[in-house]
């Protein structure tokens, strides 16, 4: 991804809080958690509160307390990867498609070029993979600061109804257990920022 301005003024809280929960997310989606992550995400503060977010984080700290790496492994390599077919496929492009009028992926490349945001020539994934789309959208907010105006229309074209539907494609999964929790987290903080944007 192309580098951010230097002289750009720091991150409020909120703002950078939010980066990174979209970064977090991204990560647990690209790829198994490890170690680090874990334990990332058991020493970070808790939410606070008894909303549906704060209750979410909880029970994912929770499930990362009991976790082993190489059941989250072959858990993530089930559902998203599998031989020959995923059980959830995690291309956002593929909930919305029949509802688009137009390409939804090439808007979406052709949103990121005009952002300046490429994906890595060691990237197999294309752009619409739900980890690439939520790292965009931290980039958006951390490194390029963009307006709020700006985060909301790319959320709304190409974030939010991909997201939420493989959220709940990936609940209804039976063999989805970590991710289940995941997924929940995910989804509850889509729903947030989704009611954030709407106040705008």
């Amino acid at each position: 991804m192309s580098a951010g301005d230097a002289s750009a003024p720091a991150l409020q809280p909120e703002e950078a809080a939010r980066a990174a929960l979209y970064g977090l997310i991204a990560r647990l989606f690209y790829g198994p958690p490890d170690q680090a992550v874990l334990a990332q995400i058991l020493n970070a503060d808790a939410i606070e509160g008894e909303d549906a977010l704060a209750l979410a984080w909880r029970e994912l700290a929770e499930a990362c307390r009991s976790a082993f790496p190489v059941l989250l492994e072959q858990e993530h390599t089930t559902l998203f990867i599998g031989t020959g077919k995923s059980e959830v496929t995690p291309y956002l492009t593929h909930y919305v498609v029949q509802f688009a009028t137009n390409a939804p992926l090439i808007e979406l490349r052709q949103q990121l070029q005009r952002w300046g945001i490429g994906r890595k020539t060691s990237a197999s994934e294309p752009e619409d993979h739900v980890a690439g789309v939520l790292e965009a959208m931290r980039y958006a907010i951390a490194v390029q600061h963009r307006t709020l105006e700006e985060q909301r229309d790319f959320f709304e074209r190409f974030v939010h109804r991909g997201a939420i539907a493989f959220c709940d494609a990936v609940s209804a999964s039976p063999k989805a257990n970590f991710y289940r929790r995941v997924a929940r987290f995910a989804r509850d903080f889509l729903e947030l920022e989704s009611e954030a944007f709407r106040m705008l």
